[in-house]
This record gives C-alpha cells, structure tokens and sequence, in this order.
C-alpha cells in the first residue's frame, strides 16, 4: 500500500508544463492544479477530521445529560447503544481519518509533489540562457529550488489542515451553540471577528518580513558559497578577514529581519493568547447563567466549554502554522525570482534540427551589442567557406568571444542572421545547433565525476574503449592512469572534484580536448584550446588539433598569434568590425596592423592596445 501511495505522483515523469507565471497565487496554482485531486482529497478528509473533533464535545455533552436522570447501575441497560456508538466512533473513526490524512500528506503529496516542484524547476532553469548564470551565484539558484519545492508543499498543505480545519470547526462549533441558546453563541462569534482582524493586521506584515527573510538567508547562502567557490583566490591574497566581512554583513542582516519578525510573532501570541482567555471566560459565564436560569441544560454547558477551550487551542496552533505559511511564502517567492523568469533564448514553434553537410557559415550583417547603445557588433558580415579554418584577432573587447557566443546561439542576435549551410540558426532547435559546434574554451570546467564521464560528455553512448582512444589522441591517457581521488578510486573511475579542481589547467585542458575528439562534430572553435599547456604538451596536442580540424569548418581565437598563423584565413577586428582579413602571408605582405602586431609581439601575447585602421 506505501508503495502504491508513494508513485501516485511521479516527480520526474515531465519537464515544466509551459511558462511559470510571475504572480504569487498563480505560480502556486501552477504546481497544484498537477496534482489537484490529491489536495481535494486532503480537504475532504481534514472536513471529516474537524467534523469528527466537533463530535468529541457533543459526546461529552450528551453523555453528562445521559448521567443525570439514571441511577448509575441502570446507565449501560439504559443507554448501552449510545455508549457503543460514541466509543465505536471515537476508536474507529478518528483514528481512520487521521490514517488517511496522514497517509495523503505524507505518502502522496510530501515526497512525490516536492520533488515534482524541485524537477520541473531545475527542467526550467537549466534550459535558461547563458547569461542567466552569468547575473547570479549558483548556489543561490539551488538553493531557491531546492527550498521551493519544499515551502510550496508545506504552506499549501498547513492551509488545508490548519486554516480550513478551524474554519469548519468553529462554523460547526457556532451552529451548535446556536442550536442550544443564541447568546452561547455571541463570544465566539465576537472572537472570530477579533481573530479576523487580528489577522488582517498581522499576516501582511508577517509576509512582508518572511520574503526579507527568505533574501537575507539566501544572501548568506550566496555569499558563503562565493567564498568556498574561490577560496584559492581567498589563500592566496589571504583576504579571510575580509570574506568575514563579507558574510558577517549578511548574516547581521539576517539578524536584524529575523529580529524583526519575531516582535511580530510575540505580539501577535500575546493578543491572541488575551482574546482566548476572554473567549474561554465569556462563553463559560455565559453557559453558567443560562443553566442557572434553567434555560439549558448541564449537558449544554458541558458541551460548549469543550467546544470553546479547543476552539482557543486550535487558534495557538493555527498562528504558528500561519506564521510558518507565511515564511514559506516567503520563501516561494524569493524562488519565484529565478524560477518564473522566462526563458530568454527560446526555440521557435517549428523550429527543426539543423543539418549540417559542407560547413559553411554565413554572418549577414550582424549587430548586437547586449542592449547597449553600441560598440560589440556593428553590422558585420562574415562568409567562412565549408571546411575553411580562420582566426580571430584583436585586442580584449574587440568581439571576437561574442562572435562565438552568437554563433552557438548564447544569445539572440539585434539584427542579421547567421547561416548554417543556408539554415538560419535562429529557426533551427538550440540543441541540435551545439550538437554540430564542438568547443575547446581557455577555462575548462569538468563535472564533478569521473574522468570517464568527463570525457564520454562528448558522446553519451561511446564504449570505454572509444573514451580511452579519445583521451589518448588527446595525450591525456598517461597522467590519468596515475590518478586517485579521495575514495580511493583510480584512473578513469577518478573524480575529479567541483569544476575539476584535482587536476591541473593543462591535465583539464587535455580532457577537454579529448571530449572534443569524441564529439566529433563538423564545426570546431578553439577559443584559447591550448593557453594552459605547457610548450612540450602544447606541441603534441597542436599536431592532434590540426588533425582534428581535418574536414572541419574551424574558428580559432588566441592572442598568441603563432597558433593561429597556420590558418587559412585570418579575421582582425576592432570594435566589432573586420578592418582587416586574409592568409598570415598576405598580412604580413600588406604591412598593415596585423603585421605591426605580429611584430610587436615576436612570439608573445596580444596586448590590449587598440589596433589602428587599415585602409586595407
């Protein structure tokens, strides 16, 4: 029966159903309408549970009417059936609701809706831009979807065993006390209107300080993470004092709201716990005139001072639990900040998979310039024929990484197109353009896995041996057979730590040229490939490149010119426009200022200095 319970709602069986929206109520309804008639069922049985928890004080009311007018060895003859029927009912059928209820929120909807939430929300964010990650730590997105799932779950479940619990039973709890004499029912509606009131003042500023709660501790999460992110940077220009600056700001912050939050609550327990009081003494004063009066009888009074006392106990618990809602509402609506943003770079209706034969690729009349007014990409056109193989040149700033970046589709172009064997990448599926470009960027950031998984990231389905025959073009099947990690495991079964740290720039370098080989795709960028190997490894991996640029469309970036001087083709730009283009040769021969920085730099680096004009 678990079992069946707890697959009623399959975490993992799709991905985000549309766009989340961007409004509290309605991101919320956007998760529970998926599972709706699990929380229909929850209402229905906590209706039974309060409508069960009313009949407890009814119960004692009647049994003390049945006590007055019998001697008491005659009261089970008498009124046996009464008494198995209450006891029947009290053994059998409260503890049936409960068991149902808790095996809807416990079994159905905890673990399986949470993790419902926390899927489709990563499904959403991992398909976000680039410069998405670029604009926030990534702990602090986890975070939001790790807390999410969860602070969804709970204020949607404590509403309905909380909120909707004291609403029918103190709905039953009046009618009942209106049944028996009006004025019985008088306090507690006065004490209704007063707890309304006392909510309507209160929960707004709860809500308020619980979303500030929610941003300062994810603030701490952020900046703690940073500081564990770089910690080598921290070591190094031993700044730990700082980064306890850094944290400590926030964490006082957090001090401060939470502070802050907790006057609230306290006020909010003191008064209620005063309107309790007056409740419980006002309704018995009450009770005890009438019976005096002779207008109702001790069973009455025995009923309805139950029925008041519970009434007080129940708004105690459901002030935490509206506090807690709250805090959790907070904390909904902190992750609605990453998690209902709309994907920015999305593939159209009827885009298709691109199909790439010969290579060749187009830029016609490009601009972008990341919404500034200018200076990135201004107008530039671009026509690298099938299997030519270019480098870009040009100062930091130039264009030359934004040109990639909207290549691979990183972003939407302002204007232009770019061409793919003369399919516009803006009409072709996201994956299947990347599926095409094989990339070796200048920092290589490994998966915290195995050196195995690392490398078979180029292609999912490849054996072992074809990762092994990858990682050896790649020159890297020497140092991995040495490798151990933490757990004592070895050589490809090596992980190899958060972002590859256990390696060196040149050992991840070599891995993610590997991955490359395996991928195989028929456009290649080498952007940097071979910055953080040293002259001997550089040597050998640059012999493997130029085989792997074979049959290949290649785009090349390094600021060491004589790694490019190979290519056929070489673009200079300078602010976003090609001022100058063709073979190493013919630069040179045209002495322009591609040759003055071949000169300049006799086997160096390319410095920031801007280039001149060329009237070539």
């Amino acid at each position: 029966m678990f079992h069946f319970l707890e697959n009623r709602i399959p975490s993992t069986a799709r991905g985000m159903p549309g766009q989340p929206p961007e409004t509290l109520w309605s991101f919320y309804w956007f998760f529970l309408r998926q599972v709706r008639w699990y929380f229909v069922a929850l209402l229905v049985v906590g209706l039974g549970a309060a409508l069960i928890d009313v009949a407890v004080p009814v119960f004692i009311g009647r049994l003390i009417t049945l006590l007055a007018p019998v001697e008491p060895r005659d009261l089970v003859a008498s009124h046996w059936h009464v008494l198995a029927g209450m006891a029947a009912f009290i053994l059998i059928a409260r503890p049936l609701v409960i068991f149902v209820q808790a095996l809807v929120t416990n079994q159905v909807i905890a673990g399986g809706f949470t993790n419902m939430i926390r899927w489709q929300s990563h499904w959403h964010i991992v398909r976000q831009s680039w410069s998405f990650f670029q604009k926030d730590y990534a702990g602090r997105i986890a975070t939001r979807v790790m807390q999410s799932g969860v602070a969804l779950r709970d204020s949607a479940v404590a509403s309905i065993n909380a909120v909707w619990y004291i609403a029918v039973y103190g709905t039953s709890a009046i009618v009942l006390m209106l049944r028996a004499d009006p004025w019985l029912a008088l306090p507690t509606a006065v004490w209704f209107c007063a707890y309304v009131v006392l909510l309507r003042v209160f929960v707004p500023r709860l809500r308020f300080r619980s979303v500030q709660m929610s941003e300062a501790r994810s603030l701490i999460t952020g900046r703690i993470v940073d500081s564990y992110t770089n910690i080598l940077t921290v070591k190094l220009f031993s700044r730990a004092r700082e980064e306890d600056d850094y944290v400590r700001e926030a964490v006082d912050t957090h001090s401060e709201v939470f502070q802050g939050q907790l006057r609230l609550i306290t006020l909010f327990g003191v008064i209620l716990a005063a309107l309790n009081a007056l409740l419980l003494v006002s309704t018995a004063g009450i009770a005890l005139s009438l019976w005096r009066a002779g207008l109702v009888q001790a069973g009455i009074v025995a009923m309805v001072l139950p029925l008041t006392w519970q009434i007080a106990n129940i708004a105690g618990f459901v002030a935490q639990q509206v506090t807690s809602i709250f805090e959790n509402i907070g904390a909904v609506q902190e992750g609605m900040m990453s998690i209902a943003r709309p994907l920015r770079v999305t593939d159209r209706a009827e885009a298709k998979p691109l199909k790439v034969a010969a290579g060749e690729i187009v830029f016609d009349r490009v601009t972008f310039n990341y919404g500034r007014k200018g200076g990135i990409i201004e107008d530039l056109s671009l026509h690298i024929r099938p299997g030519e193989k270019i480098g870009l040149v040009g100062r930091s700033g130039a264009g030359k990484s934004t040109l990639v970046n909207l290549l691979l589709r990183f972003f939407d172009l302002e204007s232009g197109r770019i061409l793919i064997d003369g399919q516009d990448i803006a009409a072709v599926t996201q994956e299947s353009l990347r599926e095409q470009i094989s990339v070796v960027t200048q920092d290589t950031s490994l998966m915290h896995r195995s050196i195995l998984e690392n490398i078979r990231y180029g292609r999912g389905e490849t054996s072992r041996e074809g990762v092994l025959e990858a990682a050896r073009q790649a020159h890297a099947h020497e140092f991995i057979g040495g490798l151990e990690d933490w757990a004592g495991r070895r050589g490809y079964d090596a992980h190899v730590g958060e972002r590859g740290i256990q390696l060196s720039g040149g050992q991840r370098q070599r891995i993610a040229i590997a991955r490359v080989i395996l991928k195989d795709a028929p456009i290649l960028i080498l952007d940097e490939a071979t910055s953080a190997l040293d002259s001997e490894v550089e040597s050998a991996i640059q012999d493997q490149l130029q085989r792997l640029m074979e049959n290949k469309t290649v785009i090349a970036i390094a600021h060491r010119l004589s790694t490019i001087a190979r290519m056929d083709r070489l673009i200079i730009l300078d602010r976003g426009r090609i001022i100058e283009s063709g073979s190493h040769e013919e630069l040179l021969r045209r002495n322009g200022v591609y040759a003055s920085l071949w000169r300049r730099q006799s086997g160096g680096f390319l410095g920031d200095e801007a280039p001149r004009e060329s009237a070539a």
